[in-house]
């Protein structure tokens, strides 16, 4: 796959607090005023009988994000540790007599949020802001996944916390996760739980993510994805502990209007009272978020996408021109997208 775009932000952001020219509080489309690329990936997968292997090489502006963001490290400590170019690298196993049970050991992409890294399997281009700031990308560590029912298969898996291959606080984390899979809605269900603290196991980092996917007879399609997390960071002087939380709800639509052409709309709220997530610290941020996506078919294997989208804050967050500050920011991005393989 080959992803690259060009973004024009109406705030015309130019300043040197560290967010120069860019879309703040995008992922991977996040540089503005210039063509970039967001990723090219190559993916080699065997699928396990009993024993498989997934390897997804990954290079652009998304590499630098999704393996430069460790939860319980410092920036310092991030090298090859972190498996750089690698978005995952895992070996599976699937016994035949296991009535389709399966256990991968490695580094995947978290089961959590209704969007994926990958913007051709989106039904917008830009990521929303729950994906964004309320959940991990990737985990390291092993999961399991089985069947329970006809239509339902649920896991449960055991890693090193957030985007880390290795921790600072020597405490593993895990997850709980369900998918429930009906003809017409697609439900599905995570809960994380462990320390993310830097240099101690003290505190409890909780995470509540749920997705459910309505897909009715047709060419509509619609979801709403909700999170709260919530961090119990380490003990501070007086002996307390200082709870932050973050939540917010999304809601998306997506309409195949033809072969060729389809359309796309989400919108969200997003509250960091805390300031844990946005890094707005101590007076956090409510944030909405609008975006309309026009999505057209060349031949198959290769996307054009056409995307206005508005943040607005309850404060005064974003940069315009220099050293500049306004409650709101607009973009506008062209996007084209080519992959190729078995299936497209």
């Amino acid at each position: 796959m080959i992803d690259g775009y060009y973004s024009f932000n109406f705030n015309r952001p130019n300043t040197t607090d560290g967010f120069d020219q860019l879309n703040q509080l995008y992922n991977f489309n996040d540089k503005t005023d210039q063509f970039e690329l967001s990723s090219a990936k190559l993916t080699l997968n065997h699928a396990p009988d009993p024993v498989g292997a997934d390897i997804d090489f990954i290079y652009g502006r998304t590499n630098d994000l999704i393996n430069n963001s460790a939860s319980n490290t410092t920036t310092t400590t991030f090298v090859a540790s972190q498996l750089p170019y690698l978005e995952q690298a895992f070996i599976s196993l699937k016994p035949a007599k296991a009535k389709g049970f399966e256990m991968d050991f490695g580094k995947w992409v978290t089961s959590a949020g209704a969007e994926v890294i990958e913007s051709m399997s989106n039904w917008n281009y830009s990521r929303s802001l729950l994906f964004v700031n309320a959940i991990p990308y990737w985990h390291f560590g092993a999961r399991t996944s089985l069947p329970v029912s006809k239509t339902e298969t649920v896991g449960f898996q055991l890693f090193n916390g957030w985007n880390n291959v290795s921790k600072s606080n020597g405490g593993v984390s895990g997850a709980f996760t369900s998918a429930l899979v009906e003809p017409k809605y697609t439900w599905d269900f995570n809960y994380l739980v462990g320390p993310e603290n830097y240099n101690t196991t003290a505190g409890l980092r909780n995470l509540f993510d749920t997705t459910l996917l309505l897909t009715p007879p047709g060419k509509f399609n619609a979801y709403i994805n909700f999170d709260y997390g919530m961090n119990q960071n380490e003990v501070v002087s007086q002996g307390n502990n200082k709870l932050v939380t973050w939540y917010g709800v999304a809601g998306a639509f997506h309409e195949q209007a033809s072969a060729k052409n389809a359309i796309a709309g989400r919108f969200e709220w997003f509250d960091d009272a805390n300031g844990n997530q946005t890094g707005t610290y101590p007076t956090g941020n409510t944030l909405y978020e609008g975006t309309f996506t026009y999505e057209y078919k060349w031949i198959e294997g290769a996307l054009m996408r056409v995307e206005y989208r508005i943040d607005k804050s309850n404060l005064q967050y974003f940069d315009k021109l220099a050293n500049k500050f306004t409650d709101q920011q607009q973009t506008l991005t062209v996007a084209f997208i080519a992959f190729f393989g078995p299936k497209r």
